[in-house]
This record gives C-alpha cells, sequence and structure tokens, in this order.
C-alpha cells in the first residue's frame, strides 16, 4: 500500500515540477522580451539625446538606465530558457516512463 502512494506522490511532484517550470518559463520569456526591446528603445533615445548635444550628465544617465533595463531583460529571457529546458527534459521523462 505504501508503495502505491509513493508512486503517485512522485507523479504529483512531476506535475507539479512541470507545471513550475512552465509558468516560470511563460512569465520570465515575456517579461524577458519585453524589457529587451524597451531597453532598445531607451538606448536609442539616450543615442537620439548625444546626438542632439544634450548635456553629458543627461545622456550618460539615460543611457545608463537603458542598459540596465536591456541586460534585466537579457537575464530574464536566459532564465527562461533555462525552465523551457528543465520543462522539455521533465516532459520528455514522463513521457518515457
Amino acid at each position: 500500500m505504501k508503495k502505491e502512494n509513493d508512486h503517485s506522490d512522485s507523479k504529483t511532484k512531476a506535475t507539479s515540477k512541470l507545471r513550475y517550470h512552465y509558468r516560470q518559463w511563460i512569465l520570465k520569456a515575456t517579461a524577458g522580451v519585453s524589457l529587451i526591446g524597451f531597453g532598445a528603445c531607451l538606448v536609442a533615445e539616450a543615442a537620439m539625446l548625444k546626438f542632439q548635444q544634450e548635456p553629458t550628465l543627461n545622456w550618460t544617465g539615460y543611457g545608463l538606465v537603458a542598459l540596465v533595463v536591456l541586460n534585466t531583460g537579457v537575464c530574464l529571457f536566459g532564465d527562461a530558457v533555462k525552465h523551457r529546458t528543465h520543462f522539455e527534459r521533465l516532459n520528455q521523462r514522463k513521457s518515457e516512463g
């Protein structure tokens, strides 16, 4: 009787892990791509400020924030790829076993 509970418990844990990685992938990929696009727009805006010969402090501060946003998006997207890889691996194990 205990073995049946252990088997169903492991299936529940595997399903829970699948859901967790899938949700993390969806959330982080969406946020990452959005921040990458927004960061790229901010970088372009900072470049336009420099081209318009705004004071150095204005465009460098703007550019710094832009790069932080852009890099945050890249990091989130990279983490999303990790979660998608875990999801695919666990899903493949589930279908094989």
